[in-house]
């Protein structure tokens, strides 16, 4: 299908649904939010797994000081380093089971 025919495909299937005759399909998922942390959350998160701050930083993809500065609150992890957090919080083995680390 050629660019030109795709978009009239979809100007038509608009049109189509604007008169009432067309019902369109959407997908409803949920995301949750990012939530954010504290310092002494993300310290206690590294605790429960076992690891030291370098080991945690390794782990994490970014710097020992950044670790130390998370703990620290002098910083705040980003988007994905939050996002990967709340997941190993809501489960701790999710390091070992995706082959992350060994113990």
């Amino acid at each position: 299908m050629s660019v030109y025919d795709g978009i009239m495909k979809g100007l038509n299937e608009a049109l189509e649904h604007a008169e009432g005759n067309r019902e369109l399909r959407t997908n409803m998922l949920y995301i949750e939010p990012v939530r954010e942390y504290k310092a002494e959350e993300i310290k206690k998160i590294r605790n429960d797994l076992g690891m030291t701050q370098a080991f945690f930083a390794r782990f994490m993809g970014v710097s020992p000081k950044t670790i130390e500065a998370w703990e620290a609150g002098r910083n705040m992890p980003d988007g994905p380093a939050r996002r990967i957090l709340s997941m190993i919080q809501a489960d701790p083995m999710l390091p070992e089971r995706y082959n992350i680390i060994a113990r």
